[in-house]
């Protein structure tokens, strides 16, 4: 993300939340769960900066982001729910996923959906888009967003109280921005070699059934 494009991200993120208080908290991590990348990594310190001015209560502006994240999952999740399989059926050969990717993906969320929502939510990049492939295998909804919240709310509750404690160095400490960007850098490094390796295993198998 070049710099102009963060620049612009928080010009954005502190007007919203400055006019809008917990609504406008709740409306930014709609956004960033309804699998629009608009990083909970800004946006929940900068409501930690005005629970240190005061403005906000700390528990509530995490809970405000928890809420905002089952709202913003709810889009996402019904757009997998209602026309993710269709589409990936559809479509799916051109990202190299098939009917048994999708009967894969469904049995895995059947049995193990609960903790990777769970964890999921505490990951950045990852919990902006875990809405939509829960959707497609039709995880109970209920149960999605009770998992969805109980992972959500650490993660805002953390990011909230370092924007929190970094009080009036927040627009001149280095710190917090370089320790995400070491976070981030690791995540993304993980789900390169995760995407590598499903494209090498579904050639292969693409190979073997056609040398079969």
């Amino acid at each position: 993300m070049s710099e102009q494009i963060l620049a612009v991200l928080v010009r954005f993120i502190t007007h919203v939340i400055d006019m809008g208080g917990y609504a406008g908290i709740v409306a930014l991590m709609g956004i960033e769960s309804a699998c629009i990348p608009l990083p909970s990594e800004i946006i929940m310190p900068f409501a930690g900066y005005l629970v240190y001015l005061n403005r906000f209560s700390l528990f509530w502006t995490a809970t405000a982001g928890a809420v905002g994240c089952n709202l913003g999952s709810v889009v996402a999740y019904w757009i997998g729910a209602k026309g993710g399989r269709p589409m990936v059926e559809r479509y799916g050969k051109w990202v190299l996923m098939s009917h048994h990717d999708l009967d894969q993906m469904t049995r895995f969320f059947s049995k193990y959906g609960s903790i990777t929502v769970l964890l999921a939510r505490l990951l950045p990049v990852v919990r902006t888009f875990i809405a939509f492939p829960a959707g497609i295998a039709r995880m109970p909804q209920l149960r999605f967003h009770i998992y969805t919240f109980v992972g959500s709310w650490p993660w805002c509750f953390a990011l909230a109280y370092a924007g929190m404690k970094l009080g009036e160095k927040w627009h001149s400490d280095p710190r917090f921005e370089q320790a995400f960007h070491r976070f981030h850098l690791g995540v993304e490094l993980a789900l390169v070699a995760g995407i590598a390796w499903f494209v090498w295993s579904h050639l292969n198998r693409g190979r073997e059934q056609e040398s079969a």
